[in-house]
């Protein structure tokens, strides 16, 4: 008893690949002996690690079972010493193994390696339950990853991931596989009241993800909230692709709701996936020529252009020439956005 008591103690320490290595072994062999032991009761490999599963794992379906006394005293053997305990141990570090991961997952230890995906930094909980939404909603397999200092997800779904940690380090950023993802929203510290710290704060997380794609000579799409207006000028060095004032954007909101009333649901359509027409981008096609040609055909397809992804005065300028690259921005529903890019 003594020296079953240490070998399973012992068993139960091993690492989950050692427990599922020795388990295949064990289940090799078994079956290979009683092969050998009884030829005619098992005339086939296959017959053998047929009996050898089901009687480990205590089903025991009764169509194949040992006769001579050997086969028995090996039967008892392997079901009292490996099956009983062996396969309860395995059984058990698979449940430790998938509870370690969900823990880790939960605490943002794992790192991602998925592609096109989303990288929300910081923001508060309401914010971010926001725009996962948003994005989630415009189509399947969209998955997103959130980075910020927090010991747990602060929201957790099947297709969002949490890395812990500081974004403004390096490590932290390739561990969300940032070179491989769609986009990089960072948000501004809600929590700092002061817009200088803030804004200061955000534009350090910039600069070090324009450092790594300068590094890796990638091309990461960064977007950022800014408080201030004024410190947009820092954030054009650090490289930012888009930037959103969040406080001066509410402001100008109410104002045009204020002077234009009912603006604020025109606005509330193009912003959101859900409600109406939305807002799409799309590249050009051979067939335009002009802005003109592009606005006629989409018109009559139930689209309207709005913008060329600079500016909004493309109706002052329809004989122009639209450049090959450029990125149209038009306003439809779901149905004739597909019929557009079909």
């Amino acid at each position: 008893m003594y020296i079953l008591h240490k070998i399973f103690s012992k068993l139960t320490k091993i690492r989950l690949i050692d427990a599922a290595l020795l388990a295949a072994a064990m289940i090799i062999i078994s079956s290979l002996t009683m092969k050998l032991v009884e030829p005619e009761t098992f005339p086939r490999y296959i017959d053998a690690l047929w009996w050898t599963m089901t009687t480990l794992v205590t089903v025991g379906y009764g169509d194949y079972y040992p006769t001579s006394d050997l086969g028995r005293v090996f039967t008892m053997l392997l079901v009292y010493t490996f099956g009983i305990g062996g396969m309860g141990i395995i059984i058990g570090k698979l449940f430790e193994g998938f509870s370690t991961y969900r823990k880790w997952k939960e605490e943002g230890k794992l790192q991602y390696s998925g592609k096109d995906h989303y990288i929300l930094i910081g923001g508060t909980k309401e914010k971010l339950a926001n725009v996962i939404e948003e994005i989630t909603s415009s189509g399947p397999k969209k998955e997103i990853v959130i980075i910020d200092h927090l010991e747990r997800a602060p929201i957790e779904g099947d297709q969002v991931h949490f890395i812990s940690g500081n974004p403004a380090e390096e490590e932290v950023l390739l561990k969300a596989n940032i070179l491989e993802a769609k986009s990089v929203a960072i948000f501004s510290d809600d929590r700092n009241d002061q817009a200088e710290y803030a804004d200061g704060k955000t534009l350090l997380t910039a600069s070090r993800v324009e450092h790594i794609s300068k590094k890796y000579d990638r091309n990461i799409y960064t977007i950022v909230e800014v408080k201030k207006d004024k410190h947009i000028a820092l954030f054009e060095h650090a490289n930012v692709d888009e930037f959103i004032l969040s406080n001066d954007s509410v402001s100008r909101l109410m104002a045009q709701a204020s002077l234009h009333h009912g603006s604020s649901k025109l606005f509330k359509q193009m912003l959101s996936n859900k409600d109406g027409e939305n807002l799409y981008a799309i590249s050009v096609k051979p067939q335009w020529k002009t802005y003109r040609d592009a606005a006629m055909e989409l018109f009559d397809m139930g689209a309207v252009l709005l913008s060329d992804g600079n500016s909004l005065d493309i109706a002052r300028r329809h004989q122009e020439t639209i450049p090959s690259d450029a990125q149209l921005f038009i306003l439809c529903d779901e149905e004739t956005y597909r019929r557009v890019v079909g």
